[in-house]
């Protein structure tokens, strides 16, 4: 029986899959760190999402489609936000938000299934990795014993980085969680090895959700939730940071998901939807971090499996494409734009955009300036890192 084999919870709770404990301790450092990863689940359409309001072959790629330079929310004199990400921009003023351009990887793979498996992996395009890049970072350098878990999944079932390893539960929010899991509690060990597995991974699931437990109840966030799906993603993520800061039982890394960017037809109206779902659940998880005085010592990066193409599509949408930007946030974040912006007259030959950042690139800079871990080690070689962290 393989680790996918092991658990499967009803009501709504997806897989949690726990691994083995690391056979040794290791002294708290980067880790205190948190690092967490906001998924666009489907290819966020990046052209729409930082706009170059003033190249005319954006607006003649996207007659129908197009942002409309007076609707943009300027960052530059040539950038600019969908305006549904306004509440973003009061952490741009601040200089507490940054826009990576350009990201992408050589030799792009338009599957979805392939694509994302690319990026959770960290491999190169022709390489089938079969340990997410979280566990390789975890299994080099071990988070503490101590903490509830390496990471927790929320809004997907899906382990992805942390794939292939890692202390990892995946759960959709922690009160369904908490009450699940009690009913995984073991009633003893038996003779078969199968059974014994099983029923130890049992156990440490258990033990994952009682580090997730907080002391007395759920905390009482001043921060308003949105109450949509991703809304309820981040507040069952402060509820989990701030079990943690309540019983010393913290985790290393977080991945909350977003579904629904895999726009190929009607595009405007969900795209403006899904942004202004992505911003408000972004504003509202920095602020419930500031509660819990964790605004410093939290990393928060989405990513994506690609962007969309640079042409329209007939359906008033776009297709799977290779490049799209995306936002780092935190109270030591360098804020602006970094990278560069994709040149519109210099398509590959599937009339796609040609990257500028190698997202590897994002994940040396975090696992070297955040998490103290050597990055050529974990991503199989060296990656120039980004000017992004205080």
């Amino acid at each position: 029986m393989n680790r996918r084999e092991f658990i499967q919870f009803a009501g709504g709770l997806g897989t949690a899959m726990l691994a083995p404990q690391f056979a040794f301790a290791q002294e708290r450092g980067g880790y205190q760190n948190l690092l967490i990863l906001v998924e666009l689940k489907g290819g966020n359409d990046g052209l729409n999402t930082v706009v170059p309001y003033t190249d005319s072959l954006y607006h003649s790629l996207r007659p129908r489609i197009a942002i409309k330079r007076d609707d943009v929310l300027q960052l530059d004199q040539t950038l600019g936000l969908h305006p549904a990400l306004e509440p973003l921009m009061a952490l741009w003023r601040e200089r507490e938000l940054a826009v990576v351009l350009g990201t992408g990887y050589p030799q792009p793979n338009l599957s979805h299934f392939r694509s994302i498996e690319i990026w959770d992996t960290a491999s190169k395009a022709d390489q089938y990795l079969h340990e997410g890049w979280m566990s390789r970072a975890f299994r080099l350098r071990a988070v503490p014993a101590a903490f509830s878990a390496d990471g927790v999944i929320i809004g997907s079932q899906e382990l992805g980085p942390l794939e292939g390893g890692a202390r990892a539960v995946a759960l959709a929010n922690t009160e369904q969680f908490l009450n699940t899991a009690r009913l995984a509690r073991p009633a003893g060990s038996a003779n078969n090895p199968t059974l014994e597995h099983i029923l130890k991974v049992e156990a440490d699931i258990v033990k994952a959700a009682d580090g997730l437990k907080p002391v007395q109840g759920k905390i009482d966030f001043k921060t308003q939730f949105p109450g949509n799906g991703f809304g309820n993603v981040v507040k069952a993520a402060a509820q989990v940071i701030g079990n943690g800061e309540q019983t010393g039982k913290r985790v290393a890394a977080l991945r909350l998901t977003l579904n629904g960017f895999d726009t190929h037809q009607n595009q405007p109206g969900t795209h403006a939807n899904l942004l202004k779902q992505l911003a408000e659940g972004l504003v509202a998880l920095r602020l419930a971090l500031v509660e819990l005085k964790r605004w410093n010592t939290s990393l928060v990066m989405t990513y994506a499996e690609f962007g969309r193409r640079p042409k329209e599509n007939l359906s008033n949408g776009t297709d799977h494409g290779t490049v799209a930007p995306h936002v780092v946030m935190g109270g030591r974040v360098k804020g602006g734009l970094l990278g560069a912006m994709p040149d519109l007259a210099r398509l590959d030959g599937s009339g796609n955009l040609q990257h500028t950042v190698d997202f590897r690139s994002l994940y040396a800079t975090a696992l070297d300036k955040w998490w103290g871990v050597n990055s050529t080690d974990v991503l199989n070689g060296k990656f120039p890192l980004l000017d992004l962290i205080r």
